[in-house]
């Protein structure tokens, strides 16, 4: 692959005047599938041991499957978004998602085995493969070149913002519902629902709550309102002017610009159409190129996306009730830890908002590859110095061991009050790392930094790679964990290392750059 060199775009950008409000609005509208793909993809976190008692998952190869099936249903929504953006519209693809992602909290909440819940696992995958794909299009679409940065931030604010919501629903149900279940207790709620015979054990979530419901159930079904909402805000949106040009709808197109700039769109429009001239269906030939089939901006793209994941992030994000529970964590307590985590994700994506459009692309990208190496090294320092538990610690009730019991996992680290702080300050630090960098810059890059008529295609396999990447880290932390959690925290750490020297050899800055200009900043002729 050959080289990209740095920043192209050192001067100030140009500021157009336009509507800020209705820019904004259409955005938020758009960025609301960022929230439903935070939602549908961490709300597993919560529910995932009382799935596993439900359905009495013991294998933890299946156990990492059944959570990571919905990224396989989101590598497939993200390979056949691009097309279908291209064939049917942004607008209508970001409706057939809301309705999925509908679908999917009902499905979810309600499956006869653990093969049904599987599917619905992924339709909501699906769902979330579409989301990525067209709302980061969209909003690069709609809008001006100064706003981009900090607009396409939105998609990954709304993300987190999706991924603390269930945090913060998950914290309230749970603390809504009745202790655990456990032979011998009298606790309301709990008569006849205690399985002795059970492989997995019983916790708090498994519990009913309301209507006859289990409390994981009330986790999944609490996605049906922002379904709806994202749906009914999602008709109101216009269609994308790129999209309408390049479907002969100039004078649409035209009508959707004069809603975004003051002054006359006339020379914007201008160059809109040079830029799609000769447009043709999407489709793969389009990044067909000489290195290993593809042309080396694409390649640039789907790296990108997959060093994402192998930082590690959503094992944090999936997992994170897991991790603290094998390191000694009550339940309550590992809840109330991942809460905060989310909150901090939250926190450090609207500092990426405020500084993105300033300090450049490239530069964020760097400062967050060795804050999250520095801090996953720490980490990892942590879990491999620690003694591990083991099954005969477990045996020896007559001198139980803190942070290892029935309810550990055999070969997690023991944590000292001392080490377990550090732990929890440093995986803070690390999401903080990520949130203001990787988390929204790599969505931001594939949403604008491909030419017009690569965009969809390009983007499609980009996106779909960050899924596959996801797949691949969330279907083997389980066993990793059941290994080490030092050997998993070790392969996210070479993975930020690797991240820095790859993003200071290979991507350029598009800080302000007008997307019809990608084409000569990265150097790319698509045909």
């Amino acid at each position: 692959m050959q080289g990209v060199p740095g920043a192209a775009t050192d001067g100030p950008t140009s500021v157009e005047p336009v509507h800020t409000g209705k820019v904004i609005g259409i955005s938020i509208i758009a960025a609301l599938g960022g929230f439903l793909f935070g939602y549908d993809s961490s709300v597993i976190n919560g529910a995932n041991k009382a799935v596993f008692y439900q359905f009495d998952i013991t294998n933890k190869g299946m156990q990492g499957f059944v959570v990571a099936i919905a990224l396989l249903g989101s590598a497939l929504g993200a390979f056949v978004g691009g097309r279908l953006t291209d064939k049917y519209g942004r607008k209508k693809v970001m409706v057939v998602a809301a309705i999925m992602f509908l679908i999917a909290g009902v499905g979810q909440a309600f499956p006869f085995a653990t093969w049904d819940f599987m599917f619905w696992r992924v339709i909501g995958g699906f769902a979330i493969g579409l989301a990525a794909v067209v709302s980061p299009m969209y909003i690069s679409e709609v809008a001006p070149a100064h706003l981009r940065g900090r607009l396409s931030s939105l998609f990954q604010l709304a993300i987190v913002v999706g991924i603390f919501a269930t945090q913060l629903v998950n914290q309230v149900i749970i603390g809504l519902t009745p202790k655990v279940c456990e032979p011998g207790q009298d606790i309301p709620g709990c008569e006849g629902m205690v399985d002795p015979t059970a492989s997995v054990p019983m916790v708090q979530a498994n519990n009913d709550l309301w209507l006859g419901l289990q409390a994981w159930q009330w986790m999944f079904l609490c996605m049906v309102v922002p379904a709806v909402i994202y749906w009914v805000l999602a008709l109101t949106l216009p269609e994308s002017p790129r999209y309408l040009v390049a479907r002969d709808k100039s004078a649409e197109a035209k009508v959707v610009l004069e809603k975004i700039y003051v002054n006359d769109v006339s020379d914007k429009l201008s160059s809109i159409e040079d830029s799609l001239a000769g447009e043709h269906k999407m489709s793969m030939s389009d990044i067909k190129g000489p290195k290993l089939g593809l042309l080396p901006l694409v390649w640039v793209g789907i790296i990108l996306a997959i060093l994402q994941q192998f930082v590690g992030i959503n094992a944090v994000f999936y997992y994170s009730n897991l991790i603290w529970a094998a390191v000694g964590f009550g339940e309550e307590k590992a809840f109330l830890t991942s809460t905060i985590i989310s909150a901090v994700n939250v926190i450090f994506t609207l500092v990426a908002i405020a500084t993105i459009d300033r300090v450049g692309r490239k530069p964020l990208l760097l400062i967050g590859s060795a804050g999250m190496f520095v801090t996953l090294a720490i980490l990892t320092f942590v879990f491999t110095s620690a003694p591990a538990c083991t099954q005969a610690l477990i045996d020896n009730t007559a001198n139980p061991t803190v942070g290892c019991t029935l309810q550990s996992e055999l070969n997690s680290p023991i944590l000292s009050d001392t080490s377990g702080w550090i732990a929890v300050i440093m995986l803070n630090l690390y999401v903080a790392f990520f949130a203001t960098t990787w988390g929204p810059i790599v969505w931001v890059l594939l949403g604008e930094m491909f030419p017009n008529k690569i965009r969809a295609a390009a983007m499609s396999v980009a996106v779909a790679a960050n899924w596959i990447a996801n797949f691949i880290v969330s279907e083997s932390f389980p066993s990793l964990v059941g290994v080490s959690l030092g050997l998993a925290y070790g392969l996210f750490t070479i993975g930020a290392f690797v991240s820095f020297f790859y993003v200071l050899k290979f991507v350029k800055e598009t800080k302000g750059v007008q997307l019809e200009d990608m084409e000569k900043l990265e150097g790319v002729k698509a045909s």
